[in-house]
């Protein structure tokens, strides 16, 4: 069969757009504040790291085995509803144990679903764009929108109600996701010449080895900070409102990008922009840890949160979704999921645990700033020598 474009619906903006503000929503309630909560269960700094790597580990394990089944299936929002569901049902049990093994369940369980959904919605957005992918940004943004939502306001519902509702604000969002992929259609891939590519062929490209030790670099590098920069800011004597209002205002900075990435695309090749995120992670991790005393300086490095994830998430999205065309789409998307946020967040939540309990924050995050640093010579040197990108 001839592929004809009228066959191709119309992007559901608003439909795909509510999904990412729930989503985000729910990450917004739990990545700046889970690590407090489990502080006040009593548990200590490396316990904390090794359960956020736990959360991080999900990430490696449930796109990839989601992402095999919806590529075979050819049911992406069907998997996609499941894996909602699923989280609703593992993260039940919280409210009835505390203890560590128990607890390390719970969160291998309700993160292996979690984050089974995002990266096949993800190729399912990209699918309803088809040529306009450019304009995957604008949809995005409401994620991140939805995260500044939650880290503004939680802080308020923690003084009148405690921390301990924590649980169940993240429960009642994650009925929400469920809500929302009831209101979206699926949607097939779009014909690509490179559809009969295999998958084994693409993963042992030069240009895809490096961009996936890059991805895993530079996410292992966010383990100090999405474990332990609200602690940080605690234990450096701000309130818990201020806490909220540094990570609502680097999500805002990534919103203010969204906004601007498609003229970015226009002028600059997605190899330049990811190379060039993965440099500026690496002065914001050095700026925590050297200069954070500083309020203008500590406030211009979650300004850089814009392009250490924002720029860095939008332009790896794009070369996945390049390299990985057709059928691939949802295994390409799982394994950036699962080898960046997966393998890279697990490492580099597991390693700041152990630096954070033995030595000092300082020390953490310089090295989190050279893991980033790694990252960026690998797109900048190892990928150039294959004359393929460069900054």
């Amino acid at each position: 069969m001839f592929y004809d474009p009228r066959m191709i619906q119309k992007p559901p903006y608003f439909r795909l757009s509510l999904f990412y503000l729930v989503y985000f929503a729910a990450l917004g309630s739990f990545v700046p504040y889970w690590s407090i909560y489990l502080k006040t269960l009593q548990f200590n700094a490396i316990e904390i790291g090794q359960l956020m790597g736990l959360f991080m580990l999900s990430k490696l394990l449930a796109p990839l085995l989601w992402g095999w089944v919806t590529d075979h299936s050819g049911k992406r929002l069907k998997w996609i509803r499941w894996a909602a569901f699923l989280s609703i049902v593992s993260l039940a049990p919280v409210f009835v144990d505390h203890n560590l093994y128990t607890m390390a369940i719970i969160m291998l369980l309700f993160s292996f679903f979690w984050n089974a959904s995002l990266p096949q919605f993800e190729a399912l957005t990209l699918n309803y764009l088809g040529h306009q992918v450019h304009q995957y940004s604008w949809i995005r943004l409401w994620g991140s929108i939805g995260f500044i939502a939650m880290v503004v306001v939680l802080p308020l519902l923690f003084d009148d109600k405690g921390i301990e509702i924590l649980p169940a604000v993240v429960l009642a969002l994650f009925m929400l996701i469920w809500v929302t992929t009831g209101l979206i259609r699926d949607q097939g891939s779009h014909p690509h010449p490179d559809t009969r590519q295999g998958m084994s062929s693409v993963m042992k490209h030069p240009m895809v080895i490096a961009l996936f030790i890059a991805c895993i670099l530079q996410t292992a590098s966010h383990g100090a900070y999405y474990t332990f920069f609200s602690i940080y800011l605690e234990d450096m004597g701000h309130t818990r409102r201020f806490v909220g209002w540094m990570w609502a205002l680097g999500v805002i900075a990534e919103v203010i990008l969204f906004i601007f990435m498609y003229r970015l695309f226009r002028h600059f090749r997605a190899y330049q922009l990811f190379a060039v995120s993965l440099l500026l992670t690496a002065i914001r991790w050095f700026i925590l840890a050297i200069l954070s005393d500083k309020l203008a300086l500590l406030v211009f490095s979650q300004l850089l949160h814009a392009t250490s994830y924002g720029l860095f998430h939008a332009s790896a999205i794009h070369l996945i979704h390049e390299w990985f065309p057709g059928r691939l789409q949802g295994r390409g998307q799982a394994l950036y999921a699962g080898l960046s946020f997966g393998l890279g967040g697990a490492l580099g939540s597991l390693l700041s645990g152990y630096l954070w309990q033995f030595s000092s924050a300082a020390t953490t995050f310089l090295i989190m700033a050279g893991i980033a640093l790694t990252g960026w010579l690998v797109a900048r040197f190892m990928i150039r020598r294959n004359s393929l990108w460069c900054v």
